[in-house]
């Protein structure tokens, strides 16, 4: 690409690409993962649960439609973005403005004019790993492979309460943020539910002292067992209160009920994870973004598995019955990306509503 400078991505195992820089120059260090998703790329970006992540887009062309504020999730926490190609002059009514000036106003790195495709396929085979974009090769290559996550829900986090409101309220909903995504806290409102969003490490005390008819776990990045402190929150809350937990709420319950999660070789990331309804016999198509998942053999005897992922058969989603609790691993607000499970939401209002009426 004329006038762009060289840089490198380089793996843990030694193997270095060569390709082109944009964005922002700096160097940076990471966990490589790959998403599917064909379009989508602005959520994908602006999706927290990918903090400490250099992001490789599978799909060839990325940046076609600009940047488009409307369409964030959350403040952008991803390390890296890797691409084929990218558009340097997007066409959308809506774009306010490029690819690259969102990565440079963001500082985040980018490497285009590499074979994604073959990335992908490695990381398939081998696994995620440590990756860095470069200017220049490093010589020793020890400070890559010991690089280690952590800590990523408490930057995600909000620091202090914030209300989202409704002009007709029929719920009051806590959501504890753990990195979550905006369109979760649309989907509720456009319910009427009124949204407080409180600290990934608010105790349980607190959040019921606000007296919610219904506690939300969002998604978020990282280690699901690193959350201790939302874990003991979450052990206190179910069975108080209905809940309903999305990605790694999903996990943080399961941990919380005494079930295990394990790290997958590399994870579901992309917006056509096919998942099914043991109970209805249906299979949904999803968006997903997640690198662990719960141990479906260590669910206690008060949790049922209701959700499978029809590919490889991993724990997509499980109900506590006498809880008034359910989650599920992908995202069914997901977007840009299919509506297939966007009822869920209204299963849970459901349940707020049942739960309201049997304390009458």
């Amino acid at each position: 690409m004329n006038g762009r400078k060289k840089g490198c991505l380089v793996l843990a195992d030694g193997t270095v690409l060569e390709g082109y820089r944009f964005g922002s120059e700096r160097d940076s260090f990471g966990e490589l993962v790959f998403t599917t998703g064909m379009n989508g790329y602005i959520e994908t970006l602006t999706d927290p649960s990918y903090a400490g992540q250099i992001v490789i887009q599978t799909f060839p062309l990325i940046g076609n439609y600009g940047m488009i504020p409307q369409d964030y999730e959350g403040k952008p926490q991803l390390v890296g973005y890797v691409v084929r190609e990218f558009c340097e002059t997007p066409s959308n009514f809506r774009c306010e403005e490029t690819l690259e000036s969102f990565l440079k106003e963001h500082d985040i790195p980018g490497i285009c004019g590499l074979d994604t495709r073959a990335l992908t396929r490695k990381l398939r085979e081998f696994g995620v790993m440590n990756a860095a974009i470069v200017s220049e090769v490093p010589d020793d290559f020890m400070s890559l492979f010991n690089w280690q996550s952590g800590g990523e829900v408490s930057r995600c986090s909000v620091k202090e309460r914030v209300i989202y409101p409704v002009e007709k309220e029929r719920y009051r909903v806590t959501m504890i943020d753990c990195g979550a995504k905006g369109n979760i806290i649309r989907e509720l409102n456009q319910r009427g539910c009124t949204v407080a969003l409180v600290p990934f490490n608010t105790p349980a005390e607190v959040i019921l002292a606000d007296a919610p008819d219904g506690i939300m776990l969002s998604n978020g990045p990282g280690d699901p067992a690193e959350n201790t402190e939302t874990i003991a929150a979450v052990r206190n809350l179910i069975g108080r209160v209905p809940v309903f937990g999305i990605c790694l709420g999903h996990q943080l319950t399961a941990l919380a009920m005494g079930a295990k999660t394990y790290k997958m070789k590399y994870g579901h990331r992309g917006a056509n994870q096919p998942v099914t309804d043991i109970e209805a016999g249906r299979t949904f198509i999803t968006t997903q973004n997640h690198g662990y998942a719960v141990d479906s053999k260590s669910l206690p005897e008060s949790a049922k598995l209701r959700y499978v992922n029809a590919n490889d058969g991993t724990c997509e989603g499980i109900d506590y019955p006498e809880f008034s609790c359910f989650t599920v691993q992908f995202h069914p607000e997901a977007c840009a990306g299919p509506k297939d499970t966007e009822f869920l939401f209204d299963r849970f209002l459901q349940m707020m509503e049942e739960f309201r009426n049997a304390k009458r």
